[in-house]
């Protein structure tokens, strides 16, 4: 069963169907990352509304989606870089097994040791 809805404040008319009764051919954004892909900068072509019109999810074509972009090793490095700093102390300079928390900004340890 499909029904038409407007899109985002389009005057276009927007394919819009029930909850598992999509066609071949479509996917949700979780549906093409699980498949390794993504949307590509293309928009969507569909919705599904379940929930009684509570919830949506729109649905992009599947011969469109490109495959899903790696991070380069520089990126991984400044990325591993930045979560070992939310692991060090401040205070101490010890790199600890857990993130920081910024209510204190040291380690638990230092903390206790120098409640503020």
């Amino acid at each position: 069963m499909t029904t038409t809805y407007h899109f985002a404040g389009t005057d276009e008319e927007f394919p819009t169907y029930r909850y598992r009764l999509a066609p071949q051919g479509l996917a949700t954004r979780r549906q093409l990352r699980a498949a390794g892909l993504r949307p590509g900068g293309n928009y969507p072509v569909a919705q599904i509304l379940w929930r009684r019109g509570k919830r949506v999810a729109y649905l992009y074509r599947l011969d469109l989606a490109a495959p899903k972009r790696t991070a380069t090793e520089a990126q991984r490095a400044a990325i591993a870089k930045a979560l070992r700093a939310r692991r060090t102390c401040r205070v101490c300079g010890q790199v600890q097994p857990y993130y920081i928390p910024r209510r204190y900004g040291c380690c638990f340890d230092c903390h206790e040791g120098n409640p503020s």
